[in-house]
C-alpha cells in the first residue's frame, strides 16, 4: 500500500503527539520508511524511544555535522522525504512555519523540504479559533500547503470544540490516498516561464521590469504536484523551488530566455510564458560602465523576438498558455494576442485591479480560451489562481 514510500513525519509540542506512536506503526506496517523529527517540547509528550523503535530510526530533534562539518541534516531529510507530515502541529510550530521562523531542526527542515507538506493543527479551542491562527492556516496554505483539519471533541483543557487533531487512522487514509491518487498531469512535460528579464545597458545598468516571478513559481509548484515534469525558466528573482520535479534554469535577458525554451520545446508538451519578457532590448551594450556626463542621453532600442509569437507558428501537439498584463483596452487586446500567436489559453490581469500585480501575493485574472470561453476569477492568493489555471489546463488536455 505504502511500500517503500519516504515519510517524514514532524512532531510539535502537544499532549496529541502520543497519537503518533500508532501513527507511525501504521506508516511502518503499510510498507513505509518512516522518519521522525520532533521539537523539544515534543518529547515531553512521547519518548523518542519509543518512536524510534517504532519507526526502526534514530529519532531527529538535533542539528548534525557532517563530515565537512556543516549542520546540514535538515536539507538532507527535506530532500529525502516523499511526503512531510506535521502531525501534531501545535500553535507556536504553525505560527513559526507561516512566517518563516527557523529555531528549531523541525522548522530549518519544513523550509528545506521539497516535497508535499501537510500540516495537521492540534490545540485548544481558543488557540485555534483565534484570528491569528486561522490567518496563520490561510498563509500556510497560500505557500501550497495541505490542511489537515482538526476534529471537534472534548479538548485537554476540558472544552469541547474544534482543535483536535486528526486521528491516526484519518491521516493515514490521507497519505494513502495522496500515494494512490491519480494525478492529473502525469507524465506530462511542461515549460513554465517566470520573472522578468534585464537588458543591459552596461555591467551595471539595465532595463527590467517589475515581475517578482511568484505567479510563475506558483504555477510551476502547482503543476509539479499534479504530477508534471516541469522545466520552469525564470529570470532574476530571490524565490526558490520547493518541489523535486521542478528542473530550474535560471536566465537574465531576453534572448537567454528565447534561446533556452526553444531547444526544449520540441519535447514538450505544454508551455506557459508567465515570464514578464521585455520587448526591447539596446541595440549597443557598453563594455564599460557609462559615465554621467552630456545632460541628455539616449539608448536606441531594438525589439526582442516574441517568444509565444515564434512558438505559435511552430507548435505540433503542444498547448500554448500566454499571459497579458494590461493598463487599457484589457480584453481587446488579451483576444487579439490570443488569435495572433495562435494559443490555446490567455491570461489576462490587468493592473487597474486592486491588489493584483507583479509583486503582491494575490492575482485577479480572467482567462481566454481559443473556443471563445471567458472566465473571471476573484482576486486570490497566487498559489490559488495557479490551482485555477490547472483545471483551466486540465480541461484543455481533455478537450
Amino acid at each position: 500500500m505504502l511500500e517503500g514510500k519516504k515519510i517524514l513525519l514532524g512532531i510539535s509540542g502537544s499532549i496529541a503527539a502520543y497519537k503518533c506512536a500508532a501513527l507511525t506503526r501504521l506508516f511502518v506496517k503499510a510498507g513505509a520508511q518512516v522518519q521522525i523529527v520532533m521539537t523539544d517540547a515534543a518529547s515531553d509528550f512521547v519518548s523518542p524511544l519509543t518512536l524510534a523503535t517504532l519507526s526502526k530510526n534514530p529519532v531527529h530533534s538535533k542539528f548534525i555535522k557532517n563530515e565537512q562539518g556543516e549542520w546540514t541534516n535538515h536539507v538532507e531529510l527535506g530532500l529525502w522525504a516523499d511526503i512531510f507530515i506535521l502531525a501534531p502541529c501545535s500553535a507556536n510550530t504553525l505560527a513559526k512555519m507561516a512566517n518563516g521562523i527557523c529555531d528549531n531542526l523541525l522548522l530549518a527542515t519544513y523550509l528545506s523540504a521539497k516535497c508535499p507538506v501537510y500540516f495537521a493543527p492540534a490545540m485548544d479551542l481558543d488557540m485555534y479559533l483565534h484570528q491569528s491562527t486561522q490567518a496563520n492556516i490561510q498563509k500556510l496554505i497560500a505557500y501550497g500547503n495541505s490542511f489537515i483539519q482538526p476534529n471537534s471533541g472534548e479538548l485537554a483543557s476540558g472544552l469541547n470544540g474544534p482543535g483536535r487533531m486528526a486521528e491516526p487512522e484519518e491521516i493515514f487514509d490521507l497519505t494513502t490516498k495522496y500515494f494512490n491518487q491519480e494525478l492529473p498531469l502525469k507524465h506530462k512535460k511542461i515549460i513554465v516561464t517566470a520573472g522578468p528579464t534585464y537588458e543591459a545597458i552596461d555591467p551595471v545598468r539595465f532595463i527590467g521590469n517589475h515581475s517578482s516571478g511568484k505567479m510563475g513559481f506558483a504555477i510551476a509548484e502547482t503543476f509539479a504536484k499534479a504530477g508534471a515534469e516541469v522545466l520552469l525558466i525564470s529570470g532574476p528573482t530571490s524565490l526558490h523551488i520547493q518541489h523535486a520535479a521542478i528542473r530550474r534554469i535560471d536566465i537574465t535577458s531576453a534572448a537567454e530566455m528565447y534561446a533556452n525554451v526553444i531547444s526544449n520545446f520540441d519535447n514538450c508538451d505544454v508551455v506557459v510564458m508567465s515570464a514578464a519578457v521585455a520587448d526591447y532590448t539596446p541595440i549597443e551594450k557598453s563594455a564599460e560602465k557609462i559615465k554621467k556626463q552630456a545632460d541628455a542621453f539616449q539608448i536606441s532600442l531594438t525589439k526582442t523576438t516574441d517568444i509565444l509569437a515564434e512558438l505559435g507558428v511552430k507548435k505540433n501537439k503542444q498547448i500554448l498558455i500566454g499571459f497579458a498584463l494590461e493598463t487599457n483596452d484589457e480584453e481587446a487586446h488579451a483576444l487579439e494576442k490570443l488569435k495572433r500567436k495562435n494559443l490555446d489559453l490567455i491570461v489576462l490581469n490587468s493592473l487597474k485591479d486592486e491588489g493584483a500585480g507583479f509583486a503582491g501575493d494575490q492575482n485577479k485574472i480572467t482567462t481566454y480560451n481559443k473556443l471563445g470561453n471567458k472566465t473571471t476569477y476573484d482576486l486570490k492568493p497566487k498559489m490559488a489562481v495557479a490551482d485555477d489555471l490547472l483545471q483551466e489546463l486540465i480541461k484543455l488536455l481533455n478537450a
